[in-house]
């Protein structure tokens, strides 16, 4: 991987290769055991960055193939950071010569910084970008306050540069490290609580309730196809996105569960009324972290909230579990059902990093992205208010 990556780096990289993402070696070529090592010692976890979720991604996951790497090695050729990326013309549509960092489907995508030299590695991966023609390196949904960030921000600031925030928001997360009753009091009152225990006694009126936690591989192969069926019969399955519903999605997954509950990395929650399985969601764990990626629920059970039900007991078993301290929701924005849940929170946003001082295609590049973003976000306001109208008068 040294050796290519060296290769990669040319100076000599042209405006189109490095547009095209041509100048880096594919993701495939990144050494896997180096990269293991670099995930242990991380910086600041991200669970969708570890290489058997983010390979198994790279290999079937419908837009999120082909990738390619930016990888840090420090003078005596460790691995010290890593950073998938794709072409901006791949992403965005905008044919400009920059870099976006590829999307894991687990909107997360903070690098992987080694903890002893995480600013080196920062400095070595902007360069890499730098030297195979990048202008500038777009991370999507980077975590904005952890330390990774505060590294690329010193890197950045060495050269004089700075960066650009495109957007922002607060996501939900879990403090594990509070007692779960007392949370769930603080978040949810009394009432609440009352009103959640009542559904979970209609509920078990279907079978005794009962929460299983799948860990060993092939507890966690079973649990997966449960998962699937559940997500496919619900209303992503209705939108045509649910992760079974589309082959190389399938593969993916299977393939990413398999390998990280190996390693002692994933596991599957399932929340059953009686022989019924009425929940389920696949959570992974990096480090000291917990990351919910997904959710499933059978929507013949939705006035009992199957989902909300789920969500509390995984909130006590995490809360149980000494060797997490918190966890990612992974949701978008005001997300209806983990936001009052979970009530820590940590920003995630849009950052565009310049590569070189003074470069006038850096607001070129910072104008087309913000016309992007108003024009997705008035195309989603666009179709939820025709879901929305849809669904009255159905």
């Amino acid at each position: 991987m040294a050796d290519i990556a060296h290769q990669a780096v040319s100076r000599g990289a042209s405006r189109k290769r490095a547009a095209n993402g041509h100048s880096l070696p594919p993701l495939s070529a990144a050494p896997i055991g180096q990269w293991r090592a670099l995930a242990d010692r991380a910086i600041e976890a991200n669970g969708y960055y570890q290489p058997d979720w983010e390979l198994a991604v790279d290999a079937s996951a419908r837009g999120r193939t082909g990738a390619k790497v930016l990888g840090a090695f420090s003078d005596a050729g460790r691995l010290i950071g890593l950073l998938p990326v794709m072409p901006m013309r791949r992403v965005y549509r905008i044919p400009v010569p920059a870099l976006v960092g590829a999307e894991p489907y687990g909107t997360l995508c903070t690098p992987l910084l080694d903890r002893d030299a995480a600013e080196d590695a920062a400095t070595k991966l902007l360069g890499q970008a730098r030297s195979a023609g990048a202008h500038a390196l777009i991370l999507r949904t980077m975590s904005l306050e952890g330390p990774a960030m505060a590294a690329i921000r010193a890197a950045l600031a060495s050269d004089g540069l700075h960066p650009r925030l495109l957007s922002g928001y607060q996501r939900a997360a879990l403090d594990a490290t509070r007692d779960a009753d007392e949370l769930l009091r603080d978040a949810l009152g009394a009432k609440k609580l009352k009103e959640l225990r009542r559904q979970r006694n209609r509920l078990a009126e279907h079978g005794a309730v009962r929460f299983d936690v799948a860990r060993t591989p092939r507890a966690v192969a079973a649990a997966l196809e449960t998962f699937l069926t559940l997500e496919a019969g619900g209303w992503k399955g209705k939108r045509g996105t649910a992760l079974g519903q589309h082959a190389g999605d399938a593969a993916f997954i299977r393939r990413a569960a398999s390998a990280m509950a190996e390693i002692g990395r994933c596991e599957i929650v399932t929340l059953h009324a009686g022989g019924t399985p009425v929940a389920a969601g696949i959570v992974l764990r990096h480090q000291d972290r917990a990351f919910f990626f997904k959710i499933g629920i059978d929507e013949r059970f939705a006035k009992w909230s199957p989902g909300t039900q789920l969500t509390l007991d995984l909130t006590r078993h995490l809360c149980a579990d000494p060797a997490i301290s918190s966890a990612d929701s992974t949701a978008a924005p005001g997300h209806p059902m983990i936001d009052p849940i979970w009530r820590a929170r940590f920003a995630i946003g849009d950052v565009l990093i310049p590569l070189r001082r003074r470069d006038p295609l850096v607001p070129a590049i910072h104008a087309a992205l913000t016309v992007n973003n108003l024009a997705y976000a008035a195309a989603r306001g666009a179709i939820r208010l025709i879901r929305n109208r849809h669904s009255k008068s159905g």
